[in-house]
């Protein structure tokens, strides 16, 4: 998991490397938090009111990478398997599909990952103006997405989080 860098510098050059850094940071967290566990504990609702998995939070993370750095930054296609019918529906990425096992998933995450790294890579500056609008409104820029992946990475990892204190209740 070389890509996945989990100590941010205390002291970054520029906002694009804090930012980067940062987003880097939770995406080790979820990583983490996953590559330890057995895919029947991954891949199980661990509580009554939801049908949420450790999984399926991965899996949406990745789906999220490919929709705001390929989607709507770059206005790419979105790459397999998240082109499908359906496919930007945020609740149908948590959906795991039969073929889903541990490797595939985080092999999915890290991809997802990568491909995002490259497509900030290929903006001059956070100002970058997103190719896709979004929300009817107008496109979002670099800066906007970024701060977004922040958190929603970092609200996932904390139900990841969750998700795993129920693990060690119940086992």
């Amino acid at each position: 998991m070389s890509t996945f860098h989990l100590h941010p510098d205390l002291q970054p050059l520029d906002e694009r490397t804090a930012l980067g850094q940062r987003l880097d940071q939770y995406r080790a967290i979820v990583a983490g938090a996953f590559l330890d566990l057995e895919w029947s504990a991954a891949s199980t609702p661990l509580l009554p009111a939801t049908d949420l998995t450790i999984a399926g939070i991965v899996r949406h993370l990745a789906w999220a990478e490919d929709r705001w750095f390929q989607g709507r930054l770059l206005g790419s296609a979105m790459p397999s398997p998240f082109n499908g019918p359906g496919a930007d529906d945020p609740d149908q990425a948590m959906r795991l599909v039969p073929d889903d096992t541990s490797d595939s998933i985080l092999g999915l995450y890290s991809s997802a990952c990568a491909r995002s790294r490259a497509a900030v890579a290929s903006c001059r500056s956070l100002g970058a103006v997103a190719a896709v609008p979004s929300f009817g409104i107008g496109p979002v820029n670099l800066r906007w997405i970024l701060v977004h992946m922040i958190e929603e990475t970092a609200r996932h990892a904390g139900h990841i989080d969750l998700l795993r204190d129920c693990l060690r209740s119940n086992g």
